[in-house]
């Protein structure tokens, strides 16, 4: 039985912290910026905050003039926090978590309460440069390089797609420039882990071909220990990336983009460990005899062309990605030596080995028409599709004793499909200036996909279509040159599909989302505090989430639907500057997300979704100051206050929440020719589960273990040495 109490205790902390933070006046909204003029009031361009600069809208705008909730993040503050990777921004973003495990490649993504799923369409769209990262295996990556990050909250559809049911995250890695130079990073960290990235920029052929190229290798020891074998799971033999970026100015109006980039990894892989209770809280050592591992390669070509028209702006788009990831690790999450046993004993043969073999191949194409900017009606048009091709290999042999991961690769298979399908869609945007205070925008996408799944050990195959419509209605009413509300109705669509083969599966159904939104953007004491706010109401149909169903009259763990969830919440971004290098931003987000019907568990209804976090709450304080003739010193102090966690739709399974504290201290070049930093992530050294998986969703026949759980990264300190030429 669930206790309401407890969930309402959860929940008391909200309005004190929302009160906390109001009161502390602090932003989390940071991107592209341009110098501001000084002020006659006496207050220069260095006392204020920047010009936000983003692309959230397929075109170019003030962040404090895009009628959309969005968290950004500039070069300059990517390097500021540490910024390296996925995880990293996910955890400076409210209303956002990023989970990792069972592969290293592997994330589970939650945004305003809409889940991701393993082998299933993400919650939010990822576009990298333009080009959509159509694979959830392509979310976690290593940002190096990178000149802007966006994270749009709130369906997308209308722009970006079916994926887009959450929101988006936009990418922007930076462009070849004419003049030459480039950059070296070594860092050393915790777990003697070596992270060393590079580039080199210039022009080929001055104004009319540019060039970058970008490097970045890393591995480590790793910092959590199998208590059994002695070993470390979170081991990375290597993690190579290289991107290489061409533009080509044909004419003045014609612009040819190509980029190239492959990344190759080794790593360890299914690192949980046995839960013999209902608590979570209690972290529990990793004592299975296999050491798990992850393999995976990523290619990608990508081809854009733009063309300056009378009309407007023609883009088009063209992008190949070949995806492989294979993960070996143990079966049962235990040793022959554990008298408690895995969660297979009860079972012949309990100790097991599992894993799966990824291959996955991707060819997607897009193409816009984009108004000009400096008129009153403004308008976006385009075509996008894709052909995508998933096979999926997986095994669950015995284990011979050994803990030997070759043994997987000689054992039969106990499941190959073959999942393949085509997307196509129509989209189009439009803005009109009723008058110069108020601007109507509407948006629609109508997307289609066919999806096929073929069963390759029976040659067994099932196909169906899920299409929808994707309305977007917004009214934008400026308050004065520096404030605006808006009010959006917006609607996103997650495809449906096959889980793995299983008798008479007929597969699970499309998600649809409708989302009510009213926020306010504001900027005060003339562009030192800028406040931004959003409150939201969500309705969402067939909310997608693994666990157990019955097929066949047996219980089977696969990818499954609510019927009906209920999210209601709210968006809090905002950065003050009291004082010449002195900054503070945060954030709040607030999220409830609850099953409001499911007649397969009636019992659930009521409850928060799976892997729900009612709030979060980030704060960040940073000084620059000069330290010497030509010399800046830096510190930065980072809190991400996290709320319980509820793993699975029954409520069974309850993270507490907790701190994480972030540091990071440095000294730089006033013209950041060269820094050296300082830095500890997770400062406190909070141990934690990042991923929780129970009995009750997972079909065990061991009732002993109720649950396994994945560990986070323990404390790392680092130290960061950066060159630029």
């Amino acid at each position: 039985m669930i206790n309401r109490s407890r969930i309402s205790a959860r929940l008391k902390p909200i309005p004190w912290a929302l009160a906390a933070l109001l009161g502390t006046g602090m932003t989390g909204a940071l991107a592209q910026t341009t110098a501001q003029p000084a002020s006659s009031a006496g207050v220069t361009s260095e006392d204020k905050l920047e010009t936000v600069i983003v692309s959230s809208q397929r075109r170019a705008e003030r962040l404090q003039d895009v009628p959309v909730a969005v968290k950004a993040f500039s070069a300059k503050q990517i390097e500021d926090a540490g910024i390296k990777s996925t995880q990293d921004f996910i955890n400076m973003t409210p209303n956002m978590s990023f989970d990792n495990s069972y592969t290293y490649g592997n994330s589970f993504v939650v945004i305003r309460g809409v889940t991701q799923i393993n082998n299933a369409d993400s919650p939010v769209a990822v576009v990298v440069d333009g080009v959509p990262q159509s694979d959830q295996k392509q979310l976690k990556m290593n940002l190096v390089d990178v000149e802007r990050i966006e994270v749009l909250k709130g369906p997308q559809g209308a722009l970006y797609g079916r994926n887009a049911i959450g929101g988006a995250i936009v990418i922007d890695t930076k462009a070849p420039k004419n003049e030459w130079g480039g950059f070296v990073k070594v860092g050393l960290s915790s777990g003697n882990s070596v992270d060393v990235a590079g580039g080199i920029s210039g022009a080929l052929v001055p104004d009319r071909v540019l060039f970058r190229v970008v490097g970045n290798t890393q591995k480590s020891d790793g910092l959590t220990t199998n208590t059994f074998l002695n070993k470390n799971v979170d081991a990375l033999d290597h993690d190579n990336d290289v991107r290489a970026k061409l533009t080509v100015f044909a004419t003045d109006d014609v612009s040819l983009d190509f980029r190239l980039s492959s990344r190759d990894f080794k790593a360890g892989g299914i690192w949980d460990s046995q839960i013999a209770s209902l608590n979570p809280n209690e972290i529990t050592p990793i004592t299975t005899n296999v050491l798990g591992v992850t393999t995976g390669t990523t290619d990608e070509f990508t081809f854009k062309a733009e063309v300056n028209t009378s009309i407007g702006m023609l883009t088009a788009i063209t992008a190949r990605t070949n995806l492989k990831e294979k993960v070996i690790g143990d079966g049962d999450f235990s040793n022959s030596t554990n008298a408690l046993g895995g969660v297979l004993k009860g079972i012949a043969n309990p100790q097991r080995l599992q894993g799966q073999e990824r291959d996955v191949r991707l060819l997607s194409q897009e193409i816009r028409l984009t108004s000009p900017v400096k008129q009153t009606t403004r308008w976006i048009a385009g075509l996008f599709y894709l052909n995508q091709q998933r096979e999926l290999l997986r095994r669950s042999p015995f284990d011979d004793g050994s803990g030997n991961t070759d043994q997987w690769e000689r054992a039969p298979s106990s499941g190959f499909d073959r999942f393949y399908g085509t997307a196509s869609a129509v989209f189009g945007q439009f803005d009109h200036d009723i008058s110069p205070q108020t601007t109507i925008s509407g948006a629609l996408r109508y997307d289609r996909d066919d999806r096929n799944r073929t069963n390759l050990l029976t040659n067994g195959q099932a196909s169906r279509t899920f299409d929808a419509w994707q309305p977007k209605v917004t009214l934008t009413q400026r308050l004065g040159a520096d404030s605006l509300m808006y009010g959006t109705y917006s609607t996103g669509f997650r495809s449906g599909g096959f889980n793995a083969a299983i008798a008479a599966e007929q597969g699970f159904r499309a998600e649809t989302l409708q989302n009510y939104e009213l926020g306010y953007k504001g900027s005060f004491l003339d562009n030192r505090l800028i406040f931004n706010a959003a409150g939201f109401v969500s309705r969402s149909k067939d909310f997608q989430y693994f666990g157990t169903t019955l097929v066949n009259g047996n219980n089977v763990a696969q990818i499954n639907n609510i019927d009906r969830v209920n999210i209601q919440g709210l968006d809090v971004d905002f950065r003050f500057t009291p004082a010449r290098g002195l900054e503070f931003d945060g954030g709040i987000g607030v999220t409830d997300s609850r099953v409001a019907e499911d007649a397969a568990h009636p019992a659930n209804v009521g409850n928060y979704t799976p892997k729900a976090s009612p709030w979060k709450i980030n704060l960040g304080t940073q000084y620059t100051a000069r330290v010497s003739d030509g010399v800046l010193g830096f510190g930065r102090f980072d809190i991400e206050q996290r709320s319980a966690k509820y793993w699975h739709a029954n409520n069974l399974l309850v993270s507490d929440g907790f701190t994480l504290l972030n540091v990071r201290f440095g000294i730089k070049d006033q013209k950041s020719k060269w820094s050296l930093d300082l830095y500890a992530k997770n400062l406190t050294d909070k141990q934690y589960y990042a991923d929780v998986n129970g009995q009750t969703e997972s079909n065990w026949p061991n009732l002993g273990v109720v649950a396994i759980g994945s560990l986070a990264p323990r404390r790392t300190i680092g130290i960061e040495a950066t060159y630029r030429m």
